[in-house]
């Protein structure tokens, strides 16, 4: 960990009393302090984030529900139901109770997703990527119909990346493809993870295989991929340059947040737990070196859109741009993450 990160846990241990040894950086291995640690560094920039992730033992049903609570996470990470067309189980709910307009939140970057869902659109000189795909029931009126509202040809979407193998992020890459003979990119477990899945739901050919650090170059525009496997066995999180104005930022996207894990006898939770608090730490310090200074996230209720798209609506010239908040709270973000996750890890250890 890094002495800045060890600092800013130091700071918020002092704040929440939890003594001189946590202030050392040496934190009690506890849920409750590791707890204690994610709500004083993110109750105010990332409430929706903490509240997701480090719900209070009581907002869970208290101890009789240690550990499992912890372990499938909250909103933001559950795998979706297997809601889709020709699924043969439950149908697709209602136009009115997911659909969403499309927002442009920079020069080169849309929001295309639906009210819980998030699907962006990268734009550049010479096309267009796609950063996660939404369901199949959902994916031509939100991205396909989105782009046209914003004056964009979907026919221009080179390629299409899929951040993990859940369906509510890989149900439309489908149809992307099919239509629009996009390249699609998943990491080489979460395409293994895509196909061992319901045979019933839409799923891409298997294409393009993304590695730790690879970059996608189209245009003018590099994004850059790496493998934070917790939330799925190959999870991808994303480094994304953006402008506005003349003016150059990088937002940061987590790839997946819950801790619904892929579990194995040979893979337990625990060692799912393990996994995303490295992968958090480790693309902590990759977002710091690129200097990103903005999260988004693949659930509207985990970067706080819901509370950024009527910010962006009401904006005046000279007015900053929310998504806009300074590295140290992208730092501030993924050390929430880890924290939680440090939090589930000690409580399904009964510490």
């Amino acid at each position: 960990m890094s002495s800045h990160v060890t600092r800013i846990i130091a700071a918020a241990c002092l704040s929440a009393g939890l003594g001189a040894s946590l202030a050392a950086g040496q934190a009690a291995d506890t849920s409750a302090a590791h707890r204690a640690v994610a709500r004083n560094i993110g109750a105010k920039e990332w409430p929706e984030l903490l509240n997701s992730l480090c719900p209070e033992p009581a907002a869970r049903g208290g101890a009789a529900q240690r550990g499992a609570t912890a372990a499938s996470g909250r909103a933001g990470g559950a795998a979706a139901p297997a809601r889709g067309r020709g699924t043969g189980g439950p149908q697709p709910p209602p136009r009115e109770q997911w659909h969403a307009e499309p927002v442009k939140v920079f020069d080169n970057l849309y929001f295309l997703g639906q009210t819980e869902y998030s699907a962006w659109a990268v734009t550049t000189s010479e096309g267009i990527i796609i950063i996660d795909t939404i369901f199949d029931y959902s994916v031509e009126d939100e991205v396909v119909g989105g782009l046209k509202k914003i004056g964009l040809d979907p026919a221009q979407i080179k390629y299409v990346v899929v951040s993990h193998g859940h369906f509510d992020h890989s149900g439309g890459a489908k149809l992307l493809q099919d239509t629009y003979k996009a390249r699609v990119l998943m990491s080489a477990a979460d395409w293994d993870l895509l196909e061992r899945g319901n045979p019933n739901q839409a799923r891409p050919r298997r294409d393009m295989v993304v590695s730790d650090g690879m970059k996608l170059t189209l245009g003018d525009t590099v994004l850059t991929f790496f493998l934070t496997p917790g939330h799925t066995p190959g999870t991808i999180s994303t480094l994304i340059p953006v402008k506005e104005n003349g003016r150059q930022h990088v937002m940061a996207e987590w790839g997946g947040t819950g801790f619904n894990f892929t579990i194995t006898p040979e893979r337990p939770r625990e060692f799912w737990f393990r996994s995303y608090i490295e992968s958090a730490q480790t693309f902590r310090e990759r977002a710091r070196a690129a200097g990103a200074d903005g999260m988004i996230a693949n659930h509207t209720n985990l970067d706080g859109s819901k509370r950024k798209f009527p910010q962006l609506a009401a904006r005046k010239p000279g007015d900053p741009n929310p998504y806009v908040l300074g590295t140290e709270a992208v730092m501030r973000y993924l050390t929430v993450a880890e924290e939680c996750a440090k939090a589930g890890l000690a409580e399904l250890e009964g510490r």
